[in-house]
């Protein structure tokens, strides 16, 4: 006889349901997120644990349990899977930002000795400065400019992608696309 459930799902909101119920039959979404739905559904239907993991396709009723006690507590963000391992995420929004402040800042000629950043100047430029990062990485430096639109061009700078300059009778003009974010994500 299964033991009984030490905290059980706690009811669900039809749009939890409905939302449960199109991740679990999607498949464009990641697997985990699949799995997720699955079990959930499984235990609001009133499946024990063991089944719903069963299932769901995991292993042990204990990992569906530790889903539930998210789910109760955080609702449908415990789709999401958590950091898993790895080294600690070091920086957040405000080392983002400046890591992006830097960048948008062009470099002098005299402080800094050229006139576009590259990768190790902008690192020595933050582990130098009285607000930066002591620590900070070229690997993290590109993977945050890269996330946040930028992209290497051939004439050493990083430009924000979806950005062309255009000549007009004005003068040269910045183009934005608008559509940058839905192309990137198509790729």
């Amino acid at each position: 006889m299964a033991r009984a459930q030490k905290e059980p799902l706690r009811a669900l909101t039809q749009p939890e349901h409905d939302l449960l119920r199109q991740e679990s039959r999607s498949r464009s979404e990641p697997a985990s997120h699949v799995q997720r739905a699955k079990a959930l559904l499984a235990v609001a239907e009133g499946k024990s644990f063991t089944q719903a993991a069963r299932v769901a396709g995991y292993r042990v009723g204990d990992s569906v349990a530790k889903l539930v006690q998210r789910f109760n507590t955080e609702g449908v963000a415990a789709l999401q899977p958590r950091h898993a391992g790895g080294a600690p995420l070091r920086y957040g929004v405000q080392q983002t930002q400046r890591i992006l402040q830097e960048v948008g800042r062009a470099p002098s000629c005299e402080q800094e000795g050229t006139a576009v950043w590259s990768l190790l100047l902008l690192r020595r430029q933050l582990r130098g400065a009285q607000d930066g990062l002591p620590k900070v990485s070229t690997f993290t430096l590109w993977n945050t400019l890269h996330e946040a639109g930028y992209s290497w061009q051939q004439d050493r700078s990083w430009l924000q992608t979806g950005q062309a300059k255009r000549k007009r009778k004005e003068g040269v003009v910045t183009v934005t696309d608008p559509d940058t974010t839905a192309k990137k994500k198509s790729d």
